[in-house]
């Protein structure tokens, strides 16, 4: 499986505040909060900086990140060469937007780039990589700009008259070498971002279209119609072989325009998490009133649980705080039976648990220095016992591991926080920030977690340097982005 961020599209123009955290997992009640100042000494250390093997202001490098194992996948949305296919011609950037993706592997502590990842059918502003997801050597990416008017699997690509109907590309491994496998669309063409948001484990894709308008709701209704504009939808693929199909097309059970259900998703076994950060009811907790619709985006989850082929509706989670405008779903990480969701305008995070199919808060959290504007829960990361949130709006002037978070004069510089769990207690470990962090590079604008590996995306980070352990010094290329590992 993936463990990672699948951040919403251009968050960081969007989002204005703190951000809130909630973690769906499975114990009962709620407890204390479990909120601790980072601990003077960590047993974290920063192994990599890592940056693009073709370096270019404005590609956003590190916007999207995953991890498994000992391989790394970030997304470039705004790269701009012309090149198609697998290690092409990185130099020709006669394109816009058109994206990318490069490959990471670790040998020995060591990363090197082993692949550099495009579209089999570039085009300007399709922004391939705008969401990246791994497991084992099957990576999907995103292209939520793209604009074929193909549907289902393997269509054809070359048919650019629906404009931003998105696409997903499906890529293997097999040894050292990288190949794409499968050109998904959506099952109906349409203005759709399809590809705003991926999950893959094992044999099984979710990808979520956030622009989808149908009115149905629930699982596998009628797909065509524009009677809920950018209600969305999720669709779910499998894989037999070498072919993937879809299984499953996925709406919320309270299906209204501007839901925007499937702007994040997070998939682990047989258990699916949809984010609507649009969503209107006024709920709260666990399985709430649906049809109250007066908190306009406020914003909910929706986990969804597969039989064999036939998936059902489990959960419908809200904020215990549901208000308006908080965008409740706007990043998600799932690991087993704890489910960790991001959202705005606010600075605390929820935990709960799942215990026989029935989920139940477990814990607050917050950042030893949430500020305002913070925006703390962009990005979120969880695997195991440890979590990892990003606070890409964080303005402290420090950096490296459990600096001085007091001096807030580095604007939107970034941030991470570690949480761990003991029992059903959640403690603040460590505050994470960049090695060369400065004013608006947005550290922490996504996340990945893996067995004691943490990657941080900062997409608008300046630096000229190409490669690994480059100078991080020269910012002569703005917003060219960059990504930061930790062990």
């Amino acid at each position: 499986m993936t463990f990672g961020s699948l951040s919403h599209p251009r968050l960081h123009h969007l989002w204005q505040g703190a951000g809130l955290l909630f973690i769906l997992s499975a114990s009962l009640g709620m407890a204390d909060c479990g909120q601790s100042s980072p601990l003077s000494e960590s047993s974290l250390a920063q192994q990599a900086y890592l940056k693009a093997s073709n370096t270019g202001a404005g590609d956003h490098f590190g916007h999207a990140v995953a991890l498994d194992g000992d391989t790394l996948v970030v997304g470039a949305w705004d790269e701009d060469s012309g090149s198609s296919g697998i290690n092409g011609n990185q130099s020709d950037n006669s394109g816009n937007d058109i994206g990318a993706v490069y490959v990471f592997v670790r040998s020995g502590g060591i990363w090197t780039q082993q692949a550099y990842l495009k579209a089999s059918n570039p085009d300007d502003i399709d922004t391939f990589g705008t969401s990246v997801a791994i497991s084992g050597n099957t990576i999907v990416v995103g292209a939520q700009g793209e604009d074929s008017n193909a549907i289902g699997s393997n269509g054809n690509q070359s048919d650019n008259s629906v404009a931003q109907a998105g696409a997903a590309y499906v890529f293997v491994r097999s040894g050292t070498t990288w190949t794409q496998q499968a050109y998904l669309k959506s099952s109906t063409a349409g203005f759709n971002n399809f590809g705003n948001s991926v999950a893959i484990d094992g044999n099984t894709i979710a990808i979520g279209a956030e622009g989808e308008d149908s009115a149905s709701a629930g699982i596998n209704g009628s797909e065509t119609g524009t009677g809920a504009p950018s209600s969305g939808a999720v669709y779910v693929f499998t894989r037999s072989g070498t072919t993937w199909s879809q299984q499953a097309y996925i709406k919320s059970s309270n299906s209204q325009s501007g839901d925007q259900f499937g702007n994040s998703v997070a998939l682990n076994n047989d258990t699916l998490a949809v984010g609507a950060v649009g969503e209107d009811s006024a709920a709260t907790g666990i399985g709430g009133n649906q049809g109250d619709n007066s908190a306009s985006g406020s914003g909910a989850v929706y986990v969804f649980i597969r039989s064999g082929s036939t998936w059902t509706q489990q959960a419908y989670v809200k904020a215990s705080n549901s208000t308006a405008n908080s965008s409740f779903g706007g990043s998600l990480s799932l690991d087993s039976n704890t489910l960790a969701v991001g959202t705005d305008n606010a600075s605390t995070a929820y935990v709960f648990t799942r215990s026989a199919g029935a989920w139940t808060q477990e814990a607050l959290l917050q950042g030893a220095n949430t500020e305002n504007g913070d925006q703390f829960g962009i990005s979120v990361a969880v695997h195991g016992d440890t979590l990892a949130v990003g606070a890409s709006g964080e303005d402290s002037a420090a950096t490296g591991i459990n600096g001085d978070g007091a001096n807030n004069s580095a604007s939107d510089s970034g941030a991470l926080y570690v949480f761990t769990r003991s029992g059903t207690t959640w403690t603040q470990r460590d505050y994470i920030k960049a090695s060369n962090g400065e004013a608006g590079d947005s550290f922490g604008s996504a996340i990945a977690v893996n067995n004691g590996t943490i990657a941080g995306g900062t997409p608008f980070e300046d630096s000229n340097a190409t490669g690994v352990g480059g100078n991080q010094a020269d910012n002569s290329a703005a917003d060219s982005g960059a990504v930061y590992i930790f062990q």
